[in-house]
């Protein structure tokens, strides 16, 4: 894709923009974006079954909208989803978001909780954590050889190593990481019918139940008997000295949980297609490994850009890009579309492993930036480093297959060849 005018306005773009099924099309969603980009950066949406929204595409203009937390708030929509759900939650569950964690706290509340573990996602506290990580991609890497010379990467390597990871700073013992992968799976993946628990909405809400009685037991555990754990920390943390509510307690864990791993999975999985679909940057990767290693892990998340959206809602009437808006109107601010404008990444249709310019919004910006950033740029710079030293001739060996979802998601298959080097 060169120049975003070539496109056209797909049909019904407002239902069709919103259709899950769409969203395992990157080559139409790209496309579309692209039109969006160039015709309509500030648009409001109005889907069937949808409150209108405004769709938020360029990249200045949701940097401006996340970098003002007082103007633009999470509440009363952090994710873009059909109008009838939060009334059925209600009824479900008696409170408004199915999970309250991170992502719908909005100040003073937000900050409260997130310096509760922010001091673990540091820079400085991963580094004790780096040779486990690369003992963790050698191990994982290992099990990929075993498979012989045939495996699907997605579901027998890049999901098993970031949760693994993640679950030992949590505190999961690897004998639960099949339920924590098939309760993330499902939740995220409740729109996709090779995920979804449930064809009925209501399927969600167990999830959720799933998970609270899984973490009930273990606040349970770390109260009594604490240990050197992110879950320890959050099960005895307090906020304005009192503990923690259970409903808070339950969605850290559970944010940390799916959003630690889920991610960073498809990060990697996307990142080796881009590398087998651009052989050029693969043999460029594989001969100035070290040194190009930082660029590619930004080239593979702005690539891949897994959170496909977060919602905003303004507090005041306003301008964005020059759009009158009003006080209560919301935005879907699509991050895919961000890290592909014409007007900040050269050729940002191109994967190449030697980016070196804009930083992209695949993990957000201003308060709400990504609290494990950094462990994910650790774990995917230390998976392809151990990948690419041992593995030589690797190839596509089937159709890839992307999960049918708007919100997280990326590939849930990818069928491949190879050799040990």
């Amino acid at each position: 894709m060169t120049d975003p005018a070539i496109f056209t306005e797909s049909p019904e773009l407002d239902d069709a923009i919103v259709d899950t099924q769409r969203w395992a099309n990157e080559d139409w969603l790209h496309s579309q974006f692209a039109w969006l980009r160039a015709n309509a950066p500030i648009r409001k949406m109005q889907p069937n079954g949808y409150v209108p929204f405004w769709s938020v595409t360029k990249y200045n203009d949701i940097l401006a909208v996340e970098g003002n937390k007082e103007l633009f708030i999470n509440e009363p929509r952090p994710i873009l989803g059909p109008a009838y759900f939060e009334e059925l939650m209600r009824h479900l569950t008696g409170r408004k978001h199915l999970v309250h964690s991170l992502v719908v706290m909005d100040a003073p509340e937000h900050m409260k909780y997130r310096v509760l573990t922010q001091q673990w996602f540091m820079r400085g506290n991963l580094r004790r954590l780096e040779a486990t990580i690369e003992s963790l991609a050698t191990q994982y890497v290992d099990q990929m050889l075993e498979h012989g010379t045939h495996c699907d990467f997605v579901k027998d390597v890049a999901i098993w190593f970031p949760l693994r990871v993640i679950m030992s700073i949590l505190g999961v013992p690897e004998e639960d990481e099949p339920l924590i992968l098939k309760l993330t799976q499902e939740i995220f993946g409740s729109s996709d019918p090779d995920t979804q628990r449930s064809f009925d909405m209501t399927g969600l809400k167990d999830v959720v139940d799933d998970f609270d009685r899984y973490f009930e037991r273990m606040t349970e555990s770390r109260r009594q008997n604490p240990t050197d754990d992110v879950a320890s920390v959050i099960a005895n943390a307090q906020i304005d000295g009192q503990p923690l509510p259970a409903d808070r307690t339950n969605a850290y864990y559970t944010i940390i949980a799916t959003a630690g791993h889920d991610t960073t999975s498809s990060s990697i999985a996307g990142g080796l297609l881009a590398l087998l679909q651009n052989p050029d940057q693969m043999a460029r990767l594989r001969k100035h490994l070290d040194p190009l290693m930082p660029t590619t892990v930004n080239e593979i998340i702005r690539w891949v850009t897994p959170v496909r959206q977060f919602m905003r809602t303004a507090t005041a009437d306003c301008e964005v890009a020059g759009q009158a808006i009003e006080e209560g109107d919301s935005f879907a601010l699509w991050y895919p579309s961000a890290n592909r404008d014409e007007d900040i990444f050269t050729d940002p249709n191109a994967f190449r492993v030697d980016r070196d310019e804009a930083k992209h919004l695949a993990f957000g910006h201003g308060v709400h930036v990504c609290l494990g950033q950094h462990l994910a740029r650790m774990e995917i710079s230390a998976f392809f480093k151990e990948l690419l030293k041992r593995v030589q001739n690797i190839e596509l060996a089937g159709e890839p297959k992307f999960m049918e979802a708007a919100f997280v998601g990326g590939l849930k298959s990818l069928p491949i060849s190879y050799t040990a080097a």
